[in-house]
């Protein structure tokens, strides 16, 4: 039996396959957004302890009370969002659910989605399964703002949705509340529903501020806001996200949830009510320990004499491709092959291959030991005469 005709659109995932590769050569792999290390004690604790106590089975498809109690305890105290948890917020296998979700049950066949170029490389999947037609705008300039001009022409087309990831991966940018604010102006004239993918929010460096753009004026009832425990928590395999949108918002993409995979997995649920309660505190030592991590991958980069893009958020840092090597292709082979660390050609993420050609992607996601060793590695790279090697992967 033939497969469907729009797989043909898109490519299986390079992030999960340099995983695969990383594996293979016995590479360090910064490739992936996964850390190398645990979560906090007490949310392993939360974990075993909820199974113990019998939270086995399904939950209620959107999610269970507490959680979804707690997220909207959250997302009313840190991002100016107003959400009633029986309403608006939806519990779902990670925020990769979450916004496919939202994608398949906002659109129609034929719907146009705005998304930034580069992205994530789920987004441009999900629009195409839904059979809607994918808008790119770029980041563009050194400051990697987006394309103010190429983003008024796009929204003149009268896009269903427009999708926006900020901290934003993989350039590491924190849209600033000026954009924002054009971008809520362009939605509400065009009626464009927006679709953010805020996972990265607590992680934001040199005195930034994460703003939300369901915080804005009249943006709650357009916005539907995707958060995860993955990045902030530390438990990327736990596979559990929300969406908290206007109920209107909330009904439809609830009735995809429900079909798409009942619910998340119960007891990860219940043990994250626990992290949603941590302190302050946490989030501030987040912040601190990514910093230092993000400044560890700096000078590891600068004394490799590479360069690179000044991350503002998120974890990923884009490299750009020495000279001699042809593209951003053949310096990931070189570094798997040679060196021992897996990276992202950047292309995988990017519409416009252009943008990518001379970048790779790097994740700092990982314990100090680890960057470390990278350090070493990539010495190698520093102090021998490159030979790229052109063979196919």
């Amino acid at each position: 039996m033939a497969a469907s005709s729009k797989l043909k659109s898109f490519t299986e995932s390079v992030i999960r396959e340099m995983t695969r590769l990383s594996d293979q050569y016995g590479a360090i792999n910064l490739s992936q957004g996964m850390p190398d290390f645990d979560p906090s004690p007490r949310l392993i604790e939360a974990a075993v302890e909820a199974i113990r106590r019998g939270s086995n089975q399904y939950s209620t498809t959107w999610g269970l009370d507490g959680l979804r109690e707690a997220v909207a305890n959250r997302v009313r105290e840190y991002n100016g969002i107003e959400a009633n948890p029986e309403k608006n917020v939806t519990i779902t296998c990670g925020s990769t659910e979450a916004l496919a979700a939202a994608v398949f049950g906002l659109t129609n066949p034929g719907d146009r989605i705005i998304i930034t170029d580069p992205f994530y490389e789920n987004y441009v999947p999900d629009a195409i399964l839904a059979a809607c037609e994918p808008i790119y705008v770029p980041f563009s300039s050194r400051d990697l703002k987006l394309d103010e001009e190429v983003l008024k022409s796009a929204m003149e087309r009268r896009p269903k949705l427009i999708v926006l990831n900020t901290p934003n991966n993989p350039t590491g940018k924190v849209v600033d509340k000026e954009q924002l604010q054009l971008i809520a102006d362009l939605c509400q004239e065009k009626k464009t529903i927006a679709i953010t993918d805020e996972i990265y929010e607590y992680i934001v460096y040199d005195g930034r501020k994460h703003v939300s753009l369901a915080s804005l004026d009249g943006m709650q009832q357009q916005t539907v806001t995707v958060g995860s425990g993955s990045k902030t928590y530390s438990v990327t395999g736990w596979r559990v996200g929300w969406a908290v949108a206007d109920a209107r918002l909330t009904d439809a993409l609830r009735k995809v949830h429900d079909y798409f995979t009942i619910c998340a997995p119960a007891p990860l649920q219940e043990a994250l009510v626990t992290a949603l309660n941590f302190q302050s505190t946490y989030y501030e030592r987040l912040k601190e320990a990514y910093d230092r991590k993000r400044r560890m991958m700096m000078k590891i980069l600068d004394e490799a004499k590479l360069q690179f893009q000044r991350p503002e958020g998120a974890y990923y840092i884009l490299v750009n491709v020495p000279d001699e090597f042809k593209d951003d292709q053949e310096f990931s082979d070189y570094l798997l092959k040679k060196i021992g660390v897996a990276v992202l050609p950047a292309t995988a993420l990017c519409h416009d291959k252009a943008l990518g050609r001379k970048k790779v992607r790097l994740a700092y996601c990982k314990k100090d030991t680890t960057l470390q060793e990278v350090r070493r590695r990539f010495g190698k790279f520093a102090e021998k005469p490159k030979s790229p090697i052109r063979t196919k992967m």
